[in-house]
């Protein structure tokens, strides 16, 4: 199933399949963000459309239902989908007419226009050969928070408020207001679409039915000219075909400005902060993934470089790293907000960090004094705080190496839970969190430091298995190792700007890594041969969670692992070129297969890798673009 996504800028999107026929309780035309970009709320699901031609009267959408009835029957007719510059279908019917809709949402792309604007999605239906007389659209209304889902009840406002060629409605007291300009008739007949099933989240173990309130319809002459319709949840004012078409113009504009197609597809990440929140950003801030994740601090700073930097985005870095600059608190760096209420949670002992290595490379290019000095503060504050003990066990030992981590805490990467239970807890010295350590202490200027940790960092070294352990002194016991074959220790070799391994060692890891956790997405989580490894990321939440960190592929780690490959062979241009071909290109083919023009957050761990998890995820493709730009 491949899917397409647009997005407002603001936190908010629209996101459907290539078919039309829905499958994910995220899949709609209008979900804002309320409080951007955070707040989401589904406000208009889906459309129901028809055609009345000189033969008849035809579907141009279609619906699966509980049982897995599909009505109507549009996706029959379907002769063709495109995503580029903006979703297009086209409809062959049995009499020979054609009809084309296209979909596309409007970007707002500072923050004072996000205080002042709501999104607008646009929406126009062609006919293109044949007699078509007339269309008739049909919104489905929600007005839910975007993970929930919607079910038919009796406090549900029908009534529409009228303004011309807008109509109006207000689901629920609290929700925002769903405007809809359109150039057709409307007719109010309301009613309840009940039972629609989202495959997806049966595949999750979720909830998979929905109810949806249809106010009314629409009615085009299709005959006449192009049927526009505009849905926002901010009041809409002109003639609906001129408001629409001019949507449709400033977006070619604007997207025909992106250097390429990964470029333009970035850009879906970064989204702007109004003023006044309380929480980093200020202005601009990266959303981890579509459709379910908000803006976190370790996929902030591990996309940045890539979505940024290697985008000639520098404006968006400078905001994003210097208003986090801002809140470092005892060394750490929040790793995500709660949703409702913003209040900052510091469980990541990776995510400061990480901040350390995107303001480095941020800090190798042009930048104000005012700004080197806030970002140099940050970046000793960070060093200062994990050196003088902080929060979670984290701390620096006796032999250089950073410690962290305490029971029912998941602090790394790998940090899925299943209730109290972290799967992959890495309690005591994981070994990339020492890389990003030692890392971070070269960057800091700490030279002696950083010495004494790179020579306890020979602890790491299996000689039996050519590989790095992947945490020592587990559980804060002296000695004691994990030595678990992850994909975490190519972060001592590539990934990051001062490798810690080098020489025949480096190779011999790489070789293992390539050998036993490559896939054409991406790195596994974990050995094939180890009797924990999942195959397939499949169940309910809970089996899922196990599997999430325990062989699932993460295409993000591509990018640490091909540059460490080429390093090892000595950065040269054939080494370069045969990276390309052998590991980046096929990676770069899946942008084609899920999420169109992005990669997914994870895929299964054995053939054929099929993408999973979320389908759109920033550090995914941000490291594709990173690696992209170093191999020339």
């Amino acid at each position: 199933m491949t899917e397409w996504l647009e997005t407002d800028g603001l936190g908010g999107f629209a996101m459907g399949t290539a078919d039309g026929i829905r499958t994910r309780r995220y899949h709609a035309l209008l979900l804002a963000a309320t409080r951007p970009p955070e707040g989401r709320m589904v406000l208009v699901a889906d459309l129901e459309v028809f055609v009345q031609t000189a033969t008849g009267r035809y579907a141009l959408s279609s619906h699966r239902y509980r049982g897995g009835v599909i009505y109507p029957d549009g996706a029959l007719h379907l002769a063709g989908f495109g995503h580029r510059p903006w979703p297009r279908w086209e409809w062959a019917l049995p009499d020979g007419a054609r009809v084309a809709c296209e979909l596309v949402v409007e970007h707002v792309g500072s923050a004072t226009a996000a205080a002042a604007a709501g999104p607008r999605v646009a929406l126009r239906w062609t006919r293109l050969a044949g007699t078509v007389t007339s269309l008739h659209v049909q919104p489905l209304l929600a007005g839910r928070d975007y993970h929930a889902s919607h079910h038919e009840n009796t406090a549900f406002r029908f009534v529409p408020e009228l303004y011309g060629d807008v109509v109006a409605w207000q689901p629920y007291p609290g929700v925002p207001a769903i405007h809809c300009a359109a150039n057709g008739l409307y007719h109010h007949a309301p009613d309840w679409y009940r039972a629609f099933y989202y495959a997806d989240e049966a595949e999750r173990g979720l909830d998979c039915l929905e109810d949806l309130a249809n106010p009314g319809a629409f009615a085009f002459d299709l005959a006449s000219g192009p049927a526009a319709m505009i849905l926002s949840t901010a009041m809409l004012a002109g003639e609906p075909v001129a408001v629409a078409n001019e949507i449709f113009d400033a977006e070619a504009r604007r997207r025909a400005g992106f250097a390429s197609d990964h470029a333009r597809a970035a850009d879906a990440y970064i989204v702007a902060r109004p003023s006044g929140v309380a929480r980093p950003g200020g202005g601009k801030t990266i959303i981890a993934g579509y459709p379910w994740f908000a803006d976190w601090g370790r996929d902030t700073f591990v996309s940045l470089r890539g979505l940024c930097l290697a985008t000639g985005r520098r404006d968006d870095a400078r905001a994003i790293l210097c208003q986090w600059a801002r809140v470092v608190s005892r060394g750490m760096l929040p790793n995500r907000f709660d949703e409702r209420d913003a209040t900052p949670e510091y469980n990541s002992v990776d995510a400061a960090l990480w901040f350390i290595i995107a303001a480095d490379a941020y800090l190798a290019g042009p930048t104000t004094v005012d700004d080197r000095d806030l970002l140099r503060q940050a970046i000793a504050a960070i060093v200062d705080g994990y050196r003088a003990g902080t929060r979670h066990g984290i701390r620096a030992t006796d032999d250089g190496l950073l410690a962290c981590g305490e029971p029912g805490v998941q602090l790394t990467w790998m940090d899925a839970k299943v209730d109290d239970d972290c799967i992959t807890a890495r309690i005591g010295k994981p070994v990339e969190i020492q890389a990003l350590w030692i890392n971070a202490l070269a960057i800091a200027g700490r030279t002696t430091e950083a010495t004494r940790a790179r020579a306890g960092f020979s602890r790491f070294w299996d000689p039996g298995r050519g590989q790095l352990h992947d945490v020592i002194d587990a559980d804060h016991v002296r000695g004691a190792v994990d030595p678990t074959c992850r994909p975490n220790q190519i972060l001592a070799i590539g990934g990051l700007p001062h490798p810690v391994l080098d020489g025949a060692r480096a190779r011999a890891v790489v070789d293992t890594v390539e050998r036993l956790l490559w896939t054409p997405a991406g790195l596994r989580s974990l050995d094939p041969a180890d009797p924990r490894y999942h195959a397939r990321y499949a169940g309910g939440p809970a089996e899922r969670d196990r599997g999430y960190h325990n062989g699932a592929v993460w295409p993000w780690l591509a990018g640490p692992f091909i540059e460490a490959w080429v390093r090892v062979r000595g950065d040269t241009a054939d080494a370069r070129r045969d990276a390309r071909a052998r590991f980046l290109a096929p990676l770069l083919a899946r942008t084609r297969l899920a999420g169109l023009d992005h990669l997914s957050e994870i895929c299964d761990g054995d053939p054929p890798h099929q993408a999973v998890g979320c389908p759109f995820q920033a550090w995914s493709l941000a490291e594709a673009i990173r690696i992209d730009q170093l191999l020339g």
